[in-house]
C-alpha cells in the first residue's frame, strides 16, 4: 500500500512541471517534443516575466510554446528557434540572457546598485559619527560668558 501511494505521489509530482502545456500543444514526435520542452524551459514568459513559457498559463506563453513547436516541425534547429525569438523579442526573452555588451546592465546592474548602496550607507554613517563627535566636543565646553548667564538663570529659578 505504501509503495502504491508513493508511486502515485511521484507521478503527481513529476507531472507538475507539465501543467501549463496543454494536450493540444504536445507534438506527436517524442524527440521533437523533448526538444520543445528543453527550449521552453529557457524562454521567459513576457507576461509573467519570472516564469518560463513552459510553466506559465498566460496566453502569450501558450502562443510562444506553439511557435517554438511550429518552428521545430518546420525543421529549424534549436539555435535557429532561439535566434528567431531573440530577433523578434530581444534578449529579454531568454531567462538567462547572453553575456554581451548590450546585456551587461542585466548582469551587473544588481551588483552596481548593491555597491552604490553600501558606499552611500558608509558615507552616511561616517558623516553621522563625525557630526556627533563634533557636537559632543562643543556641548561640554561653555565659554565664560555662557557660564555666567547659566549661573544667573539657575539662581533666578532657585531664588
Amino acid at each position: 500500500m505504501k509503495a502504491f501511494v508513493l508511486g502515485l505521489t511521484m507521478i503527481f509530482l513529476s507531472s507538475l512541471s507539465a501543467l501549463a502545456v496543454n494536450p493540444d500543444e504536445v507534438l506527436d514526435d517524442p524527440l521533437l517534443e523533448k526538444r520543445a520542452r528543453a527550449l521552453s524551459v529557457n524562454i521567459r514568459c513576457l507576461v509573467c516575466q519570472n516564469q518560463s513559457i513552459d510553466d506559465s498559463n498566460a496566453d502569450l506563453a501558450r502562443d510562444l510554446r506553439v511557435l517554438v513547436r511550429e518552428r521545430l516541425v518546420a525543421g529549424d534547429s534549436d539555435t535557429e528557434v532561439l535566434d528567431y525569438l531573440i530577433a523578434r523579442y530581444g534578449d529579454f526573452v531568454m531567462l538567462k540572457p547572453p553575456f554581451k555588451g548590450s546585456t551587461y546592465i542585466l548582469w551587473f546592474g544588481p551588483l552596481i546598485v548593491f555597491i552604490l548602496a553600501a558606499i552611500g550607507l558608509a558615507v552616511y554613517f561616517r558623516r553621522r559619527q563625525t557630526e556627533y563627535a563634533d557636537a559632543g566636543d562643543s556641548t561640554g565646553r561653555l565659554s565664560s560668558d555662557e557660564r555666567e548667564r547659566l549661573t544667573r538663570l539657575l539662581d533666578r529659578e532657585d531664588g
